[in-house]
C-alpha cells in the first residue's frame, strides 16, 4: 500500500492529462493526523524549480498536511508564471483541505522549461480530483502518477514495534546526489516530531539516495519527504527507527538504481579498505561517473585498467599500486597488477559487483550505477519526440 500502509494517511492518482499517453499524473498524499510532522532534503542542484523553491519555505515550520506531486512537466525554469502555478496548486489543496498553504509541498518531474496554461490548469484541476478520490487504499496509485520513464511504480514498507513506515519513489535517469536524487514521499505512523524526522531522513539520504549516482546528472526538482502522523500513538525506538527507515531508502534507491533508463547491468561498487568514509566515496564515485569503465561493463568486459584510472583522479589517500579490484568475485587486479585470467569473470548478468580493497585504512562505501548503453542514449535523444 505504499504511502497508505502507514496509519494516518490517504492518498489518490488521478490522470489530469499532463501525460500524451493518458497515464495517471497528479498524485496527492494527506496526513490525517493526529501529528502533522514532516521534514524534506532537496537538490543542491543550485538550478531549482519552481516547487523547490516553494516546499523549501514552506517546509520551515516542520508541519506538513499534504503534498501534491505532478508528472508530465518539471515547471522549471518557467518564470514568475511557473512559481505563481506551484502557489495556486498549494493554494487549491489547502482549500480543498482546510488547511493552510504555507503546510502543502508541492512537487514536480518532466521536461524542464514547460509549463503554459494549459499546464496550469490540468495541475489544478488533478489536485482537486485527486483530493476527492482519496483513500486510505490509494497509496499505488499515487506511486504510479509519479511515473516519468519508469518501467515500474517503486515502494517499500518497513514495519516495526506497533509502527510502520511506508515509502514510494520515481527515479529512472538523472539520478545523482545531492540530498535526494529523484522524488520521494515517505510516511510513518510513529510519534515523532519535526526535528527528529529532519535528523533520521539526513542520516538515511546520507548513505541510500546521496549514494546513487547513475549518470553524473543531477536533476532541478529532486525532493525527499518524511511525514509523521503518530496515528500508532507509539514513541518508537530511534534506532530502531532510524535502522528501518536506512532499509527502506536503500531499498528504494535500488529499486530505482534497477530501472535505470536504457540500463543492462546494475553496477554496486564496494569499496573497502579506505583511510575514511569520504575516501571511500570519493573512490566509488569516481568509478560510478567514468564513461569508459561504465561501457565497458556493458560490453561485459571486466577491464580493471579502467577501475585505477579513474580511482587515480581523486584525492583519497592510497598507494595506486597496493590495489585490488574483483568483479563479481573474481580478483582480476591485486596490488596494482594483474591477477586472475579476465576470462574467468562473468558480467553476463544484470547485477554487477566491484570491490576495490584501498589498503588504506578501515572505512567502507558503497555507490551504486549502471553501465551506458544504446538504449540510454537514445532515451535521453530521442525523449520528446
Amino acid at each position: 500500500m505504499s504511502v497508505t500502509a502507514a496509519g494516518g494517511f490517504e492518498a489518490a492518482g488521478v490522470v489530469a492529462g499532463l501525460k500524451s499517453t493518458g497515464a495517471k499524473d497528479v498524485a496527492v498524499v494527506v496526513n490525517r493526523g493526529p501529528l502533522k510532522a514532516g521534514a524534506a532534503v532537496f537538490t543542491s542542484n543550485r538550478a531549482k524549480a519552481n516547487p523547490i523553491l516553494w516546499s523549501q519555505q514552506a517546509i520551515a515550520d516542520g508541519v506538513v498536511e499534504a503534498v501534491v506531486l505532478n508528472s508530465g512537466g518539471a515547471n522549471c525554469f518557467t518564470g514568475d508564471f511557473g512559481f505563481q502555478t506551484t502557489h495556486q496548486t498549494a493554494e487549491k489543496a489547502a482549500e480543498l483541505l482546510g488547511v493552510s498553504a504555507g503546510d502543502v509541498l508541492v512537487c514536480s518531474t518532466g521536461l524542464i522549461g514547460f509549463g503554459d496554461e494549459q499546464f496550469r490548469a490540468k495541475v489544478l484541476d488533478g489536485t482537486e480530483r485527486g483530493i476527492a478520490a482519496l483513500s486510505a487504499e490509494g497509496g499505488e496509485d499515487a506511486a504510479a502518477a509519479i511515473m516519468t520513464t519508469d518501467t515500474v511504480a517503486k515502494t517499500v514498507v518497513r514495519r516495526g514495534d506497533g509502527w510502520t513506515i511506508g515509502g514510494m519513489a520515481k527515479g529512472a535517469g538523472m539520478l545523482a546526489p545531492g540530498l535526494a536524487t529523484m522524488l520521494v514521499v515517505i510516511t510513518t505512523d510513529a510519534v515523532l516530531e519535526a526535528s527528529q524526522l529532519d535528523a533520521h531522513l539526513r542520516a538515511a539520504t546520507r548513505v541510500s539516495f546521496d549514494r546513487l549516482d547513475s549518470d553524473g546528472c543531477m536533476s532541478t526538482n529532486d525532493q525527499v519527504t518524511l511525514l509523521a502522523s503518530g496515528a500508532s500513538g507509539v514513541e518508537p525506538d530511534e534506532a530502531a527507527f532510524r535502522t528501518a527507515l536506512v532499509e527502506l531508502c536503500d531499498e528504494l534507491a535500488a529499486k530505482l538504481q534497477d530501472d535505470a533508463e536504457g540500463a543492462s547491468h546494475a553496477i554496486t561498487i564496494e569499496v573497502v579498505g579506505a583511510a575514511s568514509e569520504d575516501d571511500a566515496v570519493e573512490v566509488g564515485r569516481s568509478v560510478a561517473r567514468n564513461n569508459l569503465f561504465k561501457a565497458a561493463i556493458f560490453g561485459n568486459d571486466p577491464n580493471w585498467g579502467r577501475v585505477l584510472a579513474a580511482i587515480g583522479t581523486t584525492q583519497a589517500a592510497f598507494d595506486p599500486y597496493d590495489v585490488d579490484v574483483s568483479m563479481n568475485g573474481v580478483r582480476v587486479c591485486t596490488k596494482g597488477g594483474p591477477d586472475r585470467p579476465r576470462e574467468e569473470v562473468d558480467l553476463t548478468s544484470r547485477a554487477t559487483h566491484v570491490l576495490i580493497h584501498l589498503r588504506a585504512g578501515d572505512a567502507t562505501a558503497i555507490i551504486r550505477t549502471n553501465d551506458l548503453t544504446h538504449d540510454y542514449v537514445h532515451e535521453n535523444s530521442a525523449y520528446s519526440s
